[in-house]
Order: structure tokens, then sequence, then C-alpha cells
């Protein structure tokens, strides 16, 4: 079984602990481990090093190879990020030359899962189906109508896989606004969408080609000159040529091939929110629930329900507020309302607009 971890992302939701040079996979926020070494890390026991290929970004290469010190991981750079259909395809490529047939999981950087075992038992009836053609993704199961998520629509049972149930596909749908997720969630019918796809190499560039045929033009080109000298001259010319198309809506939400659910609760989170992070180290929170997570701890005085993350050796001193998200860097102090944190990705839209590119 191979791996593709996609490390490209920006993470603007974490800002101003996120940057361009510092996305979220590349934060210690849910341990003491970056993002990406828990990704890294939750599949050790079921594929080999040899066997992962991390996409990452031009600028963000440099810190990759350091965190992953002598793993024997392959890093596959992008010049510049053009969404998970060309990030995967890169990558297909690559295992196409060694294993064509074989299960591939398509897993992103910057996702949190508490039950690591039954997530690799789920990986195990996955590549089960996927080796025969079929393309298998994971729906974990809603616990509240979450408008931060994509949803999947439930079909009908298909058979069992190493002891676990799985679906066909009824339907992708895009995030919805806070009625409709209420809809979706009585309905029983849906769940979230993980974006966690396990296919081969075969399979997955046969789809591209289907319906990203531009796609699949540059990444054949790309593919003749794989391990030879001037394979990153070739990509740093034709990546730009790219068409930014996610995989969710370049191909599954087209493809007339078997697509298979498997629904499932394995402690999944895709930690898109300061308030996201607050929720999910909740055993961690003082009497008075605040969270602190970084350099400092914080004096609080009538202050409860916040979260503080610092980046300096300031002492950080709340009173008398509620429900804060207060996060200090070296250069910039945001304090939010933790139920808007979902918009602190506007600041660095904004500081782009007005040229402080430094921040963003």
């Amino acid at each position: 079984m191979f791996a593709i971890v996609m490390a490209g992302g920006s993470g603007t939701r974490f800002w101003p602990a996120s940057r361009q040079h510092l996305p979220k996979q590349f934060l210690a926020i849910t341990s003491r481990q970056t993002m990406f070494e828990e990704t890294l890390g939750r599949i050790d026991k079921l594929i080999t090093d040899n066997s992962v290929y991390a996409v990452v970004n031009k600028m963000h290469e440099e810190i990759t190879r350091r965190l992953l010190l002598d793993r024997p991981v392959s890093v596959l750079v992008e010049p510049v990020g053009r969404n998970t259909s060309a990030c995967i395809g890169l990558a297909a490529l690559h295992i196409r030359q060694r294993a064509a047939d074989t299960p591939i999981v398509v897993l992103p950087s910057d996702h949190y899962i508490s039950n690591k075992d039954l997530f690799l038992q789920i990986l195990s009836s996955a590549a089960n189906i996927a080796a025969n053609s079929g393309i298998v993704t994971l729906g974990i199961n809603p616990t509240q109508p979450e408008t931060g998520y994509g949803y999947i629509e439930i079909g009908e049972q298909k058979g069992t896989s190493l002891n676990h149930e799985y679906f066909s596909v009824s339907r992708f749908v895009e995030k919805p606004d806070f009625e409709t997720a209420c809809q979706y969630i009585s309905s029983g019918k849906y769940l979230w969408n993980s974006g966690i796809f396990i296919f081969t190499a075969r399979t997955i560039l046969q789809e591209i080609e289907e319906h990203i045929p531009a796609l699949y033009q540059i990444l054949t080109e790309i593919e003749k000159y794989i391990s030879t000298p001037e394979y990153e001259k070739v990509v740093e010319r034709l990546y730009p040529e790219i068409e930014p198309i996610s995989i969710d809506y370049g191909v599954m939400e087209k493809t007339s091939n078997s697509i298979y659910l498997i629904p499932t609760d394995f402690g999944w989170s895709d930690v898109g929110s300061w308030k996201a992070l607050y929720d999910l180290r909740s055993n961690e929170k003082d009497e008075s629930d605040n969270l602190t997570l970084g350099y400092k701890s914080i004096t609080a005085v009538d202050a409860k329900n916040n979260l503080v993350y610092s980046k300096t050796d300031k002492e950080v001193a709340l009173l008398g507020v509620e429900g804060l998200v207060v996060v200090e860097t070296e250069d910039v102090l945001l304090i939010a309302d933790r139920n808007r944190s979902q918009d602190i990705k506007l600041f660095p839209e904004k500081f782009k607009v007005s040229g402080k590119v430094k921040l963003c």
C-alpha cells in the first residue's frame, strides 16, 4: 500500500500562528509534534516509509525535509499550489511507475485522528475494495450540523470488507448553510466528507484523463522526465499552466466509476479553526475552561472559556473576559470572538490587499 500525504495547504484560519511560510500542518497545535509528523506517524504500522509520498509547496520544502530527518519519505515539490487534483495526479505518476495496481491512500496532512487502530483497520478494508478498481472514501458520522465540512449522501449497501460495511455514494455536496446542514443531520443519510480517498494509480489517472484532460496532458508530459536531470525544470515550467481543481469537483462528482463509502467514527477532526482546536483539547483546560497553548501559562481573573496561544515570552493576563481567542506572535496580536474564528482567514486577505505581505 502507498500513501500520498498532501501538505501544500495554506492554513489561513490559524492566522497569525499560521503564515504562508509556516502553514497549519507545520504547527504543533494538536500535540507536541507538528500535524505533518502526526499524519506520518499514524500510518507507520501499515505503510513503510519508502511507500509514502509527501507533496509540498516549494516554499515548504526545507521545513519538510528537516522534519523528516532520515525517514525515507519521497518529497514531491510543487512550484505553485494547484489544488488537490494536481497534487494527487503528480504523486500518482510516480507511484504508477512502481506499482500501478497497488492501493493508495490519500491523506490531508492537517487532520486529527484519535483512534489510530480503528483508522488503520478502515484503511485496510478500503484498500481491499480499491484493489478491484474502485474508488473508496471515508465518511465521518456527524455529531452536529457543521457548516465547515462537505457532506456525502449515503447510497445503498454494497457489501462488507474485513468486517466493515461499505455503501455506494449517491452524491457529494459542498459546504452547506446551517439550515441545510440541520436537514442533512436529521435525515440520517449524510456523512461528513473526510477528504480521505483510496484507489490505485491506474484508476485515478484514468479518471483524471477522462474528466480533467488538460491536467492529464500536462501530467503525462511531466511523467516522461521522472528520474531524469530535467524533471525539476519541466515541473517548474509546466505546473503553473495547470488549472486549480479539487479532486472532489474534478473527479468524484463526475465519475461514472464505482465510488464506495465506508461510514466510520475514529475521532476525526479537520481542526479547521481555533474554536475547533479549543473543543478538541478540552481535557487540557483549567478550572475556568481556559486553554493555554504555546510558551507561557496565563494569569486569569474572572475569565473563562478562552483560548490563548502565545509564541513569545510575554506574560498574558486576562480579566473579566469570556469566549475569546488570543494569539500572540512576534509581530501580531490577535483578539477575537472564539465563535467567529472561521472568519480569521479574512485578515491575511486584507493584509495582502493592503500590501502587508509579511503578515500573511
